[in-house]
Formats: structure tokens, C-alpha cells, sequence
């Protein structure tokens, strides 16, 4: 490891407030496959094994929190509550907010095409990150600092934590018009590594919204965040004239 690369992760260590003892376990966590194809003669290990280990320590230590926070709720809805909470978009934005992208070890391919920005790298590379802190300091330090992280997701309430519009919406639809949603991609837009996605939504010919963001996935998500809000308020209408 090069001292200018030791610096980089010393700086990300404040960033994460978390001391590693070893922090060669962060430098693996910040690794992509892209980086280890693309230089064989560094002996560097990508971090899918960190990923597929943080993945499981995330969804234990939000179950625990979920079942402190909401005590009385049964199993399913606190799937439902944990579903939404370790899903890409919420992970990535955390990932975003730790500026772990700054940080990515990646192939030159993969910095071309907006690797740093993407939602699915970020929220694998946080995941990774996750593991890299419980491999070097254990279970108990690893809770603490996802429970930072999460429970102003939380909140007080169920209202507060991130939600899947677009699985929401889907059940909106499917339970009222017997239909579902239909995404027509608009335009992208930007250069490669910072492009902006437009998508438009139809509901069962009542409601058109139109969403962007840095992904199709996040336009499609905002575009659907829109139509649920304005069958809310169809719905009030209705109700008010009878």
C-alpha cells in the first residue's frame, strides 16, 4: 500500500469515525472487481466476500434494531421495515453520505461509466465496508455504528423510513385498478460518469407523473413516490364530494 493510498484511508476513517486496527480490511472493502482485473500484478482481492459477509451482519443488526424500535409489530411487518431500510437506494445514499465513492478502487472501464455514482456498486461497497469493520473490531462495535446510521431513518415512526414507492404503488394498483404501473425511459442525459435519467409513469390512465435522478431505477422511484402521492389526493377528493 502506497503512503499517499495510507492517507486516503486515514482520511476515510475519520469520515467513519471507526479506528481500524487493521486497515488493510478497508482497503480490501474499497476494492471493486474492476480494479483486480484490470492490475493481476498487484495481488489485490476484490471485495465480494466482504460484501456477501456485511450483507448478512446489516440484516441482523437492523432486525435487532427494528425489533427494539417496534416492539408490538409482528413479523411481517418488520420484514416489510427491514426491506426498506437494507434495499440499494437507501444503502447507496449512506454510502454517498460516507463519500466511500471517492475512495472506490476501480477499473478504468468502470470509472468511465460513472462507477463512482452508480447505486449498486455504492451500496455493495457499503456493505463491504460493514464487514470490514465487524472482521476487525466485532459484532458489538459494528452495531453501534450502524445504529448511528440508521435510526435517524427511522425516526419515531414507520412514516419516516425509506420506502419502496414503486412495490407500493404496484400494490396500490393492483388492489384498485387490477393493473399495474407501466415506466416509458424519456431521455438520459449528462456525460457517462454523471448522467440524469428521466422516466414517465402511467396509472390505469388517471395519473401520469414523470421522475429523473442519477438512475433509471431512482427516476423510476421518485416517478412512482409522485403518482401515490396524487391518488392520495384523488382519493381525498372523492371522499370530500361524497
Amino acid at each position: 500500500m502506497t503512503d499517499e493510498r495510507l492517507q486516503e484511508l486515514k482520511n476515510l476513517e475519520n469520515i467513519l469515525t471507526h479506528r481500524f486496527h487493521d486497515i488493510g480490511l478497508l482497503d480490501n472493502a474499497l476494492t471493486h472487481s474492476s480494479f483486480v482485473n484490470e492490475n493481476p500484478g498487484l495481488a489485490s482481492r476484490d471485495n465480494e466476500r466482504l460484501e456477501f459477509l456485511g450483507d448478512a451482519v446489516l440484516g441482523l443488526c437492523v432486525s435487532d434494531l427494528l425489533m427494539e424500535k417496534f416492539p408490538d409489530d409482528a413479523e411481517g411487518q418488520l420484514s416489510k421495515l427491514r426491506a426498506s431500510l437494507v434495499n440499494e437506494q437507501p444503502l447507496a445514499e449512506l454510502a454517498r453520505q460516507l463519500r466511500l465513492g471517492d475512495y472506490l478502487l476501480l477499473g478504468k472501464g468502470e470509472v468511465s461509466t460513472g462507477g463512482r455514482t452508480k447505486n449498486s456498486l455504492l451500496a455493495n461497497t457499503f456493505e463491504a465496508v460493514i464487514a470490514a469493520i465487524y472482521v476487525d473490531c466485532g459484532f458489538e462495535r459494528t452495531g453501534k455504528f450502524i445504529r448511528n446510521l440508521f435510526e435517524p431513518l427511522i425516526g419515531e415512526g414507520r412514516d419516516t423510513v425509506y420506502r419502496d414507492y414503486k412495490t407500493a404503488l404496484q400494490e396500490l394498483c393492483q388492489i384498485n385498478f387490477k393493473d399495474l404501473p407501466r415506466y416509458t425511459p424519456i431521455s438520459e442525459n449528462g456525460p457517462d460518469h454523471e448522467k440524469t435519467f428521466s422516466v414517465r409513469l402511467s396509472v390505469a390512465d388517471m395519473v401520469t407523473t414523470t421522475g429523473t435522478g442519477k438512475s433509471k431505477k431512482e427516476a423510476e422511484q421518485q416517478a412512482a413516490k409522485m403518482a401515490i402521492e396524487e391518488l392520495e389526493r384523488v382519493s381525498l377528493r372523492t371522499d370530500e364530494a361524497l
